[in-house]
């Protein structure tokens, strides 16, 4: 085989090799367009996906295990701005939710489930003792941000590439005579 052959297909194999963890990191779901948290007994969403028809952002629903249908839910009209629209309930009991965003176009911008807990009772302490100091703490470090797909996909991407191009030196390292 000609050396021209075998470096274009080394490289293709290369190619595919570095988009192969770029591939498997991509979420293969759609990823919700909607951001849902909760403080206490307030359940909250955002989203960005909405846009404005006849003075209209949108509806909310908050749907309880039992509820099958948007229209069986709590529902609040989103409000907001071109950049960001949400919408709130306050008083809701502990359990677990789906939280279903339709925008005012009939389109559904996101739907994500959140777990409302039940408000823990404040811890009394009956010693005023200040906590000794202990200096810088390892642990979490860069894990506690959540980095995107993208970010992984290309991390992931580098340490497969580099792994293949160690492996492909030290094959060629060890036999001078091959490519």
């Amino acid at each position: 085989m000609h050396p021209s052959r075998l470096l274009v297909r080394s490289g293709l194999f290369l190619a595919a090799a570095a988009a192969l963890p770029t591939a498997l990191a991509w979420p293969s779901a759609a990823v919700s367009g909607i951001s849902v948290s909760t403080t206490g007994s307030v359940v909250s969403v955002v989203t960005s996906a909405c846009t404005q028809i006849n003075g209209s952002w949108g509806t909310a629903a908050l749907l309880g295990s039992k509820q099958a249908n948007f229209a069986q839910g709590r529902q609040v009209a989103l409000s907001g701005t071109t950049i960001s629209q949400s919408a709130a309930w306050s008083g809701v009991s502990p359990g677990t939710y789906t939280v279903v965003v339709v925008c005012s176009s009939g389109s559904t911008a996101g739907t994500q489930s959140v777990i409302v807990s039940a408000p823990s009772a404040p811890t009394i302490s009956s010693t005023a003792k200040e906590a000794p100091s202990r200096g810088v703490m390892g642990g979490a470090g860069g894990a506690t941000r959540d980095y995107g797909p993208l970010t992984l996909g290309v991390g992931a991407a580098l340490v497969g590439s580099g792994a293949i191009a160690a492996g492909w030196y030290l094959r060629r390292r060890s036999r001078p005579y091959r490519l």
